[in-house]
């Protein structure tokens, strides 16, 4: 008796996988189909992005020269001045201010323009490496770096000059030692120290007052 219906149960078995596997098939595409046009909608209907801050107007005096720009409130003074501007003699090292290849000078102090906002500079008179020579007339320490051989690569080389003009406008290069104390903020990985010390001693003396 069970011999004579065996055949019949397997054909029943197999016609039930097959009509269970072609239903699972069909719900995947029309899953899948659902999906994509859930995507499609989506991409239709921008969503406005939290990490996008509103832009803001700040006029910047940059060298001499007063710029209107907009940019978000956490741009960085470094990120404006290069992408701006355009004044990419101002370094981007490892913008954590743990380098002083950025360093610029707000009303005369040096500054890592990394860790600094530009909208905080609309009133400020902010000096770059571009702003110290007049015309072909270089900066006593630019023409100082040239003639002591201060730089190698000259990747630091103009965080170096501003941070050696801030520290000579604060009167902190009485010695060697107060030199390399002050300037220990701008790293040099070709290692030009000496050099560097030398040309702000050199600048240093070619400010002071004549005697005699």
């Amino acid at each position: 008796m069970s011999s004579d219906h065996a055949p019949e149960r397997e054909l029943e078995d197999d016609v039930s996988r097959r009509d269970f596997l072609q239903q699972a098939a069909g719900s995947l595409v029309v899953a899948g189909a659902a999906g994509g046009l859930s995507k499609a909608r989506g991409a239709d209907v921008e969503s406005p992005r939290p990490d996008r801050l509103a832009a803001v107007a700040v006029t910047l005096q940059v060298n001499g020269r007063k710029h209107d720009l907009k940019v978000e409130p956490r741009v960085t003074l470094l990120d404006a001045l290069r992408e701006q501007l355009g004044l990419t003699g101002t370094k981007k090292g490892c913008d954590h201010g743990q380098c002083g290849a950025c360093t610029v000078l707000i009303d005369g102090r040096r500054v890592y323009s990394c860790l600094t906002l530009a909208v905080m500079h609309g009133r400020a008179r902010v000096t770059t490496i571009e702003g110290l020579a007049d015309g072909d007339n270089l900066h006593p320490l630019q023409a100082a770096f040239i003639e002591r051989d201060a730089f190698q690569c000259g990747y630091c080389t103009s965080g170096q000059i501003c941070s050696g003009i801030g520290l000579l406008n604060e009167g902190h290069a009485r010695s060697e030692a107060e030199i390399r104390e002050q300037m220990s903020g701008n790293i040099c990985r070709c290692g030009a120290y000496p050099n560097i010390v030398a040309a702000i001693q050199d600048a240093r003396a070619a400010a002071l007052p004549k005697r005699g």
